[in-house]
């Protein structure tokens, strides 16, 4: 098993990323660029960022933890699709697959994170005191989340293939609800009612408590986002199993 998801890894890197180092460097840029024009277009509208005092490192700590989640959901929801001539060999299942796709995607986040949050402590000079538990955290609610939406994703995509547009449409206000542009500590108690439903805004709140010392985020319950995850991993899982053999023949 181990030989075989190793494998798919480098398949998947060199499909995703190229051959080049140029692939790898635009898993940097893109963000990158994301981060600067929020920080442009809000720094122009506001006088500062609602924590700290650079715009860069707000958004980037709002903006990189959604990407991690958005692309781990949607390389693990994709799993079957992408190797389905992989899977007609015996040896080779559709758990090593979203394994595989899995891994490989939250290392290369995890290193984006580290770059770009380390570049910014550098370029504007600010101390780095941060809360490595609670970096760390929010990176492992992130992937747990990113993996069961993906895994519930992977079945119903490729059972019910309206299902993808359909969820890209559903999932689009997701960007803005998720603390990504603001702080829900903010918001009026009617709003912040309903966002304290949204798993990822957890995560953001986690990863925000672990770059900013003095931010409590007391809002974020682990618990919630981890049952969450779990209850849609197991479903997903459990449907997986259960078609996956009709979903290759479609």
């Amino acid at each position: 098993m181990g030989r075989i998801i190793v494998a798919l890894i480098l398949r998947e890197m060199a499909t995703t990323y190229g051959k080049s180092a140029g692939g790898y460097l635009w898993a940097v840029i893109e963000p990158v660029l994301g981060i600067v024009i929020l920080a442009l277009i809000f720094g122009m509208m506001l006088n500062e960022p609602a924590l700290g005092t650079s715009f860069p490192l707000f958004y980037a700590s709002g903006f990189l933890p959604f990407t991690m989640f958005n692309s781990m959901a949607a390389k693990i929801a994709l799993s079957i699709r992408f190797s389905r001539p992989f899977l007609a060999y015996p040896s080779v299942t559709f758990i090593d697959t979203m394994i595989a796709r899995a891994l490989l995607n939250m290392l290369t986040n995890i290193a984006v994170i580290a770059i770009v949050i380390t570049g910014i402590f550098i370029v504007y000079q600010i101390p780095p005191v941060v809360n490595m538990a609670a970096i760390f955290e929010s990176l492992v609610m992130i992937s747990l989340l990113g993996i069961g939406v993906g895994s519930m994703n992977c079945y119903l995509m490729t059972a019910f293939p309206v299902w993808e547009r359909t969820w890209q449409i559903v999932t689009r206000p997701l960007f803005l609800i998720s603390g990504t542009l603001f702080l829900y500590d903010f918001m009026p108690s009617s709003v912040q009612n309903l966002l304290w439903y949204n798993p990822l805004l957890h995560c953001v709140g986690l990863m925000r408590r672990g770059i900013y010392p003095t931010y409590e985020a007391a809002y974020v319950n682990q618990a919630y986002v981890v049952g969450v995850s779990v209850v849609l991993l197991v479903f997903g899982l459990l449907l997986l199993k259960r078609f996956h053999r009709d979903l290759l023949e479609r």
